[in-house]
């Protein structure tokens, strides 16, 4: 396993110089966000296309490893930026996309369909969907995601174990789709906040990096972890890093 830090977790500069700042911090691997922020906003990936590319290209301190394609499916023009940030993956060698899932009461069937075809787009240009475990989405069901899994050939599970703490009356057991894991993303939460500094919530990583072992993963681990009122981002990216290359 490698460890990586997520675009998302220094805002407002540009993706050189978030880049740098995560390789000051040794981190060696990244995971590029796309979505409604900078660095790479999902308005602006056309235009930005050679300029992304340029820049992973010639960071020779950090390697782009993964995507976070952040737009809700509902999001005009989906399908298009979604083979925009593909042709985008295949041009800088990044295998994993994470994507979303629908919201709760969309149809099962419908819901397959539209993942059995990114899967397909994907594929045509060597890239590996996750789909997100996420609150508010269809995979806040561990089971549901486990059949989505099972009915689509290629497609795998980003798994955010967040969201399967946060709000729950006790975390959700989600040993059923470890099989299908493609990417992690982590932060430390507890079940009344879905943050909190590093050592204060209850995940448990050692007992995490094991059961993923078990399971036969060697991709990455992402830190993703948002800028947090009164507390030193930075110390807090140094301290998850150090905490996860220690746990391997």
């Amino acid at each position: 396993m490698i460890v990586a830090a997520s675009t998302s977790c220094v805002t407002t500069m540009s993706l050189q110089d978030i880049l740098d700042r995560l390789a000051d911090l040794e981190y060696t691997n990244v995971e590029l966000v796309i979505g409604e922020q900078q660095p790479i906003l999902i308005s602006e990936l056309v235009a930005q296309y050679d300029s992304i590319i340029h820049t992973c290209r010639t960071s020779r301190r950090i390697t782009p490893v993964a995507i976070y394609f952040e737009p809700d499916p509902t999001t005009p023009n989906y399908l298009e930026l979604f083979k925009a940030a593909c042709q985008l993956a295949k041009a800088i060698k990044i295998v994993v996309m994470t994507v979303r899932a629908s919201i709760p009461g969309t149809p099962f069937n419908e819901e397959y369909e539209r993942l059995r075809n990114l899967v397909h787009i994907a594929m045509s240009h060597g890239v590996v969907v996750g789909l997100q475990t996420e609150i508010g989405r269809m995979t806040e069901m561990p089971d549901t995601l486990e059949s989505l899994c099972k009915s689509i050939k290629g497609l795998g599970v980003t798994l955010d174990p967040s969201h399967y703490i946060f709000n729950q009356s006790k975390p959700k057991d989600y040993e059923s789709i470890l099989n299908y894991v493609c990417h992690v993303r982590l932060r430390d939460t507890t079940p009344t906040q879905f943050q909190v500094r590093i050592g204060q919530g209850i995940l448990e990583f050692g007992r995490l990096v094991i059961q993923l072992s078990k399971a036969d993963y060697h991709r990455t681990l992402c830190v993703d972890l948002a800028q947090l009122p009164d507390v030193d981002s930075m110390a807090e990216l140094r301290k998850m890093r150090l905490l996860l290359e220690s746990l391997l």
